[in-house]
């Protein structure tokens, strides 16, 4: 069994993570790239990296170095649109930690990768003394997420249920360690 390791991404990290995400999107979420959804995937450097506040991790296996999971954190909250403009209100920006791109590679997806990861961007949160909730959404026909995120957080809006809806849940992650 593999040996991982979770820490902080750096520079030479960038273009594996990268490649774990676009691999996620194109055949996971079955979209592709989407600029105006996957735009941070291109500048991770920009969106995770230099901001303060912000961090994105990686699960390396020990056993050949590779960058197989990834996870991150930002201050910006959900925006309206395309959100519930109450979800925006509930999680603004600058106070709420959102996680993002919790991506694991189809071979190594159950050995605990995803929720290690969870709990070291928590730690992360907690540890800035600035955010005040953990927020995250998720599209609940990627096989596995609407499960594990219920085991993780409370769901506080699951958009299918609307008229119209779309395949989006929206959850809140307890701040504790």
């Amino acid at each position: 069994m593999p040996d991982y390791r979770i820490r902080a991404a750096t520079a030479e990290d960038v273009d594996a993570a990268r490649s774990v995400m676009l691999d996620t999107v194109y055949r996971d979420f079955g979209t592709g790239y989407v600029p105006r959804w996957h735009g941070d995937i291109i500048d991770l450097d920009g969106a995770y990296l230099r901001p303060e506040r912000h961090t994105l991790l990686v699960a390396v296996d020990e056993t050949d170095g590779s960058v197989v999971a990834t996870g991150a954190l930002d201050a910006r909250g959900p925006q309206h649109p395309p959100n519930p403009q109450w979800i925006a209100e509930r999680f603004p920006s600058g106070g709420t930690a959102q996680l993002r791109r919790i991506y694991v590679r189809p071979e190594h997806r159950r050995q605990g990768l995803a929720g290690r990861l969870v709990r070291a961007l928590v730690d992360f949160a907690v540890e800035d003394g600035g955010y005040r909730r953990i927020y995250l959404h998720t599209d609940p026909g990627v096989p596995g997420a609407e499960g594990f995120w219920r085991s993780l957080g409370k769901l506080v809006c699951d958009e299918r249920e609307a008229p119209g809806g779309v395949q989006v849940m929206h959850f809140e992650v307890p701040m504790e360690r």
